[in-house]
């Protein structure tokens, strides 16, 4: 079931704490939460372009994300040339059978799922890490891979923003990364993590769709919260198929 609205925690929360002068209006804080519980991986598009100047906004919302040593390793290429949009599709559908095709069950409705929203939407932008990451160590010396949660949080204040904005966003996984780092001309060491599809949304549903199509169900909090040490009877979340 979808989390209740507003969530209990917010609803008992004082308007005014004169202890935490920082906290927002008790209107704003709901607005976050609703934001956040209410996002949703759009697949299918109405026509139509965006509002006016709305992708400025989001962009600058993704560029405000947390950066780790401030290295700002996001870089996000907007495709508008019509042709390379429909080589993207090509790529994204040929890794689409390939996943199906290593599936142990449920192949024919993974096909179901469809990425026709590279070809509907109103805007299309790819997010990459960039080239010459290797320099910057700052809170990466032991962790390198803290570069890409970095992006990742650029994207979600992107898809957040949009939401508020009433935009779709679907963010598509399915591509071999070498083949769409070439068809972007982008540098050694460059990598793409995300085509992301932006347009007025058809819905946006209560549930999210592949939990709606079985495919998962959200965890309870006793098996992704521990407490001081990790359990021993910890499990894995276990596939749908």
């Amino acid at each position: 079931m979808a989390p209740p609205w507003p969530p209990p925690a917010i609803m008992a929360e004082p308007e005014r704490d004169p202890s935490n002068p920082h906290r927002y209006p008790e209107p704003e804080i709901a607005a976050i939460y609703r934001a956040i519980f209410e996002r949703r991986d759009v697949r299918h598009f109405r026509p139509g372009p965006l509002p006016p100047c709305a992708l400025d906004r989001l962009l600058d919302a993704a560029h405000a994300g947390p950066s780790v040593g401030y290295m700002q390793p996001w870089r996000f290429l907007h495709i508008t040339d019509p042709a390379l949009r429909r080589e993207m599709h090509a790529l994204v559908e040929a890794e689409r059978q390939n996943t199906a095709a290593h599936l142990p069950s449920r192949q024919q409705e993974f096909l179901k799922l469809k990425v026709e929203g590279l070809r509907e939407c109103a805007e299309l932008l790819v997010v990459a890490l960039m080239d010459g990451r290797e320099s910057h160590i700052f809170g990466r010396r032991t962790l390198p891979e803290m570069d890409l949660a970095s992006a990742a949080c650029a994207i979600q204040n992107l898809w957040l923003a949009a939401r508020a904005e009433g935009v779709g966003v679907g963010w598509v996984s399915f591509f071999d990364p070498e083949a769409l780092a070439a068809l972007l001309a982008m540098p050694p060491g460059a990598r793409p993590i995300a085509i992301l599809c932006l347009g007025q949304a058809e819905s946006f549903p209560e549930q999210p769709l592949l939990e709606q199509l079985g495919w998962g169900q959200r965890l309870p909090r006793d098996q992704w919260l521990f407490e001081n040490r990790w359990p021993e009877d910890a499990t894995p979340t276990p596939p749908a198929y």
